[in-house]
């Protein structure tokens, strides 16, 4: 039997490529892979060559970046975080999965994976499969949110309208905030105004900043999110944000911080600058003790399967995996049809 596996041999040199199953071992399922959607954001990185990771090593230690020792060890096979599945064998001593279960989880670009039993989970019943590949963007959109500290009333705003933006718009509303959604493309603000965005504004035609201050009454947001990576994006987000607000900076930016200036408004207003990153034991600062990745994975889900957040309609393509160097493209060249792309493995 043969497995597939997607595979990346260099910047912009990715394809579906055949190898050998893996046995199963102690603890651990076999899952077939339904869905698998793709980062535009993390996955781009590594795509693009950017991404930190390809050109320097972390010292889990120091918790620094530091010289890479060795070379880039292409190809890298199965990156991706956003899968579900099938179960289809278990380990004789695992008893809370069954073959034919449905689950979502985190085994990358893959047909078949062997996984830890603990790190697959159900699917709540009568959800839609294809749902549950937001559960790792809807957990990074949720990271967010928490780390923003929002209150009832809180002028919010969300800056880049991509899938991971759109849910951080939806959640900050079921929060009770007053939502002000900021994108280049039209198509995602419409999504911004369905999930709830009490305005949207259009960052290639009117400043964000003046859009908050004029709303607020010349006050400010109390809290931006910045979404979408782009340090002018951030720049803009601080503009917006009243004196001693907070700003969460959750994209993954890449390369030197151009269009950010540190000496204007965030200087002068003296603005709470907050990273969220939903990997480790606490996403963001002030949620130790209370708050994990899993469970904000899980809390995201359990909104999803009451209907509270419908994540369906941000599926913009659901494509075969051999069609994976097309749908990475597609994302690279910033199509702005393109939000959340899906590989279909069954």
């Amino acid at each position: 039997m043969v497995n597939w596996v997607v595979s990346l041999a260099g910047p912009r040199r990715i394809s579906l490529e055949p190898c050998p199953p893996d046995p199963l071992g102690p603890g651990q399922v076999r899952v077939r892979t339904c869905y698998s959607g793709i980062s535009a954001g993390t996955e781009l990185t590594l795509y693009r060559g950017s991404n930190p990771r390809l050109s320097k090593d972390w010292d889990d230690v120091t918790r620094m970046f530091v010289p890479r020792q060795t070379t880039v060890p292409y190809p890298l096979v199965g990156f991706g975080y956003e899968e579900v599945g099938e179960v289809v064998e278990v380990a004789p001593e695992v008893t809370d999965r069954q073959p034919g279960q449905l689950v979502w989880g985190i085994w990358g670009h893959r047909a078949e994976a062997v996984v830890p039993a603990d790190l697959v989970h159900p699917l709540p019943a009568g959800l839609d499969p294809l749902a549950a590949v937001f559960a790792r963007p809807g957990a990074i959109a949720l990271t967010a949110v928490l780390a923003g500290d929002l209150h009832l009333g809180d002028w919010v705003g969300v800056f880049g309208q991509g899938v991971i933006g759109l849910l951080a718009t939806r959640l900050a509303t079921l929060s009770g905030a007053r939502v002000v959604a900021v994108d280049r493309v039209a198509g995602r603000l419409a999504h911004a105004r369905r999930l709830g965005a009490r305005l949207v504004v259009d960052a290639a035609t009117e400043s964000a900043a003046d859009v908050l201050r004029r709303a607020t009454g010349g006050i400010g947001a109390d809290v931006c999110l910045e979404l979408s990576g782009a340090y002018p994006a951030l720049h803009e987000a601080i503009r917006a944000t009243t004196h001693a607000g907070r700003v969460v900076a959750a994209g993954f930016y890449q390369g030197q911080a151009d269009g950010l200036g540190l000496g204007e408004e965030f200087h002068h207003n003296r603005i709470q600058l907050v990273a969220a990153q939903v990997s480790g034991p606490t996403p963001a600062p002030g949620m130790a003790g209370r708050w994990t990745g899993a469970r904000v994975a899980h809390t995201f889900m359990d909104l999803v399967a009451e209907g509270s957040v419908d994540p369906l309609p941000l599926v913009s393509h659901v494509v075969d995996a051999s069609a994976v160097a097309d749908a990475l493209a597609l994302l690279d060249r910033g199509d702005a049809a393109a939000l959340q792309v899906v590989l279909r493995f069954c």
